[in-house]
């Protein structure tokens, strides 16, 4: 039996060619799900450890006993403006992570929340570029995503998204009060979070909804009120 049209087979990491990201509406709705912390993202990183060798800084709250536990404490530092208890673990001179050994975690299993949420499709979804040189590896990889749009629907929300992260990011407004996030992950982030606000009111990519009120888009933003700043 084939796997169904959103299924995603790991990639093999060869060349530098496109690689299936899966349809975009059951991505969707599974990142928004990791995105609040009910669920993880089921990444098809194939043998890329791009995220882990890109100078990362990885969030660790204190409820994450069973990660800590396994991260030695001089690796752990405080998180800035963050309470206590909330730390990162930072990265080697290589930027690597110093958990990432012979090419694995070593942590796997107890690994962070941040990376057990992190998925770089999230730039693609977004439309958005990886803003730092340091990151040149998930830049690439990123690159390289090609979602599917098998139904209309999938076309539909995925310039939704894109939609909101152009406004996000070019909205006078939000950005004099501050809340606009500076880190392109972030962006992408708040964008999938706030995407419905531009969506047609039908959803079928057919009928047209009504015009776009910007201040529904700055309320929601107020809302969630995402720091400007972070990894």
């Amino acid at each position: 039996m084939p796997p169904p049209r959103d299924h995603v087979e790991p990639p093999s990491d060869a060349g530098d060619g496109p690689i299936e990201a899966g349809a975009f509406s059951p991505w969707l709705r599974e990142v928004q799900v990791a995105i609040r912390d009910r669920g993880e993202a089921r990444v098809p990183c194939g043998t890329c450890t791009a995220c882990c060798t890109s100078s990362q800084f990885v969030h660790i709250g204190p409820d994450e006993t069973a990660t800590l536990s396994r991260i030695p404490r001089a690796l752990r530092f405080p998180a800035p403006g963050l309470p206590r208890g909330h730390v990162l673990l930072g990265y080697d001179e290589r930027g690597h992570c110093p958990m990432l050994v012979d090419g694995a975690c070593s942590i796997y299993d107890d690994r962070p929340r941040t990376c057990r949420t992190y998925d770089c499709r999230v730039f693609p979804a977004a439309g958005l570029d990886v803003d730092d040189d340091a990151k040149r590896g998930i830049a690439d990889r990123a690159r390289r995503w090609r979602f599917e749009h098998p139904a209309a629907r999938d076309r539909v929300e995925h310039e939704a998204v894109q939609a909101a992260a152009r406004f996000l990011r070019d909205d006078p407004a939000l950005r004099a009060e501050g809340l606009v996030p500076r880190v392109s992950t972030q962006l992408a982030v708040l964008a999938i979070e706030v995407h419905e606000a531009f969506l047609p009111a039908a959803g079928d990519g057919e009928t047209p909804g009504p015009e776009l009120d910007p201040e529904v888009v700055r309320a929601a933003v107020r809302r969630l009120a995402v720091p400007p700043s972070g990894g």
